[in-house]
């Protein structure tokens, strides 16, 4: 489920702004050995979102359902990393489908991360947030699109314009593509990210409801011959 708790925009780097605690960005496509932080992540959004009483997820199954189909025709994960120092290594994980987005927050005081050592890539990087999404279909446009499920930025390190720096990763690559949408959902309580989107300019759809088959009432359809 796509989670974006309050953001606000940051003071940004520009060539008079002076240098007071700068804070590296990068959103980059992730890999199989970044399971373990995207697992701690999703059980973070879980207790977020109140629903960590219906969250299953482990690393072994995300790893043995994530990363099986080439980025963006599948299940595709992009991974945000930050850093106090600039990133040596641009694109870690080099892809032709997808070069890594950067960008430089100016801010007025160091962030203090408590789970910074949970988190760590190497020695400055750390992992501060991920979107997962994957490929739709509007047969009113004829055409493809991208479906956000989960949108998550960690606690420290909200209200820094990461989510929207995430979510534009995304919808950079759906006009990459030729697509005709992006879209998620978001809880109805939470206020704070609803305003977010709309600025972003999403439109909520009020008259929407989703509807789900899971657990039993899906297991039900095994045999469905049988019914």
């Amino acid at each position: 489920m796509a989670t974006l708790p309050p953001t606000s925009t940051p003071n940004t780097l520009s060539e008079d702004s002076p240098l007071l605690y700068p804070l590296f960005a990068r959103v980059r496509l992730a890999t199989p050995s970044d399971v373990p932080h995207i697992h701690k992540q999703i059980h973070q959004m879980a207790v977020f979102e109140r629903l960590s009483h219906v969250c299953s997820a482990t690393e072994a199954s995300l790893a043995a359902t994530l990363f099986n189909s080439p980025p963006f025709q599948s299940f595709t994960v992009f991974l945000l990393e930050v850093s106090r120092t600039p990133f040596l290594n641009p694109d870690p994980n080099p892809n032709p489908s997808f070069v890594p987005i950067s960008r430089t927050i100016n801010l007025d005081f160091p962030i203090e991360d408590p789970e910074s050592k949970a988190f760590r890539i190497d020695e400055d990087v750390t992992v501060a947030g991920f979107v997962l999404f994957f490929p739709n279909y509007s047969t009113f446009l004829a055409k493809p699109g991208f479906y956000v499920e989960d949108l998550f930025v960690r606690e420290c390190y909200r209200r820094r314009g990461l989510g929207k720096m995430l979510l534009s990763a995304v919808a950079k690559q759906a006009v990459k593509l030729g697509y005709g949408r992006v879209e998620w959902i978001v809880l109805d309580w939470n206020v704070n990210a609803i305003k977010f989107y709309e600025e972003m300019g999403a439109k909520i759809l009020q008259e929407w409801r989703i509807c789900r088959l899971t657990g039993e009432a899906l297991d039900a359809y095994r045999h469905f011959s049988d019914l």
